[in-house]
C-alpha cells in the first residue's frame, strides 16, 4: 500500500505532575508544561510524564496524546478559549502543525523522534477538560468538532524532543480516519452495519473495539456520567 507523505516537526513536548487540583474531586496531571531536550519514550509513554487516571488517560493504548496546534486558532476565533492561549492548554503531550484528525487514520504508524508509535484511538474528553479550561462546554465541543487529538501506543521505544520530526511510515486502514472513528465512538450515531467494521479493526484500542461491538449488537446505551461529570457527579 502506498503511504502518503506526511511529516511534521514537533512544536513542543509537555509533561505534567499529579496534583489535587479541585477540592473533593479526583487528582489530575492535565496541567502540562514544556520540557526541553531528548525525552525517553517507553511502553507507557514519556517516562517523566505522570498520568493520574490510567483507565481514561493512560496505559499502553493511550501512552502519548498528540494534538494539532493548528486547532488553537480555531478555538480562539470561535471564542471558546482566550486570545493568546498556548499549546498544552488541553493537557496534550506533543503538538505539531499540518497533521490532524482528518489526515491521519487509526492504525497509522509514525516515527516520533527515534520511537515508533501507532494511533490507537481518539481522545474521549472528560470533565477535567472543562475544569481546566474553565469552559463548561469544552468536552462537548471537543466531541462536536472532532478536534480531540489522538493517542498513540508505543511499538518501539526511543527518544523525542521538540524540533524532532514526526513522520508517517505505514498506513493500514486508509478508510478509517481518526475523525471518522472518534465521531462514531463518541456520538454513537452509527448503524449496526457501520459499527461492525471498526469493531474488527485490530489496530483500534481494545476498549473502543468493545464499544463498537456493543453498537453492532444494537446496544447504543453508555453511561458517560462519570467521564463527563466526575466520580462525585
Amino acid at each position: 500500500m502506498t503511504v502518503p507523505f506526511l511529516s511534521s516537526r514537533i512544536d513542543g513536548v509537555f509533561f505534567g505532575k499529579i496534583l489535587n487540583r479541585w477540592d473533593g474531586r479526583d487528582p489530575s496531571a492535565i496541567e502540562k508544561t514544556p520540557v526541553s531536550g531528548p525525552q525517553n519514550i517507553e511502553e507507557f509513554g514519556f517516562v517523566l510524564d505522570e498520568q493520574a487516571d490510567l483507565e481514561n488517560h493512560g496505559g499502553a493504548d493511550k501512552a502519548i496524546h498528540h494534538y494539532a496546534s493548528d486547532h488553537y486558532q480555531a478555538w480562539i476565533d470561535d471564542g471558546h478559549i482566550p486570545i493568546g492561549t498556548q499549546p498544552a492548554a488541553f493537557g496534550e503531550n506533543i503538538t505539531t502543525q499540518g497533521m490532524n484528525e482528518w489526515s491521519l487514520c487509526i492504525g497509522d504508524k509514525l516515527r516520533l523522534g527515534t520511537a515508533v508509535v501507532q494511533i490507537s484511538q481518539g481522545r474521549q474528553p472528560c470533565w477535567k477538560l472543562n475544569e481546566y479550561t474553565k469552559n463548561k462546554k469544552m468536552a462537548y465541543l471537543f466531541q462536536k468538532t472532532s478536534r480531540t487529538g489522538w493517542y498513540y501506543c508505543v511499538l518501539e521505544a526511543g527518544v523525542a524532543a521538540a524540533g524532532d520530526q514526526v513522520t508517517l511510515i505505514e498506513r493500514t486502514q486508509p478508510n478509517w480516519s481518526v475523525a471518522c472513528v472518534t465521531s462514531a465512538r463518541l456520538t454513537r450515531r452509527v448503524s449496526l452495519q457501520d459499527a461492525e467494521a471498526p469493531a474488527a479493526l485490530p489496530e483500534l484500542a481494545d476498549g473502543w473495539r468493545v464499544a463498537f461491538r456493543r453498537m453492532a449488537e444494537g446496544n447504543h446505551h453508555e453511561d458517560t456520567s462519570s467521564r463527563l461529570k466526575g466520580s462525585d457527579g
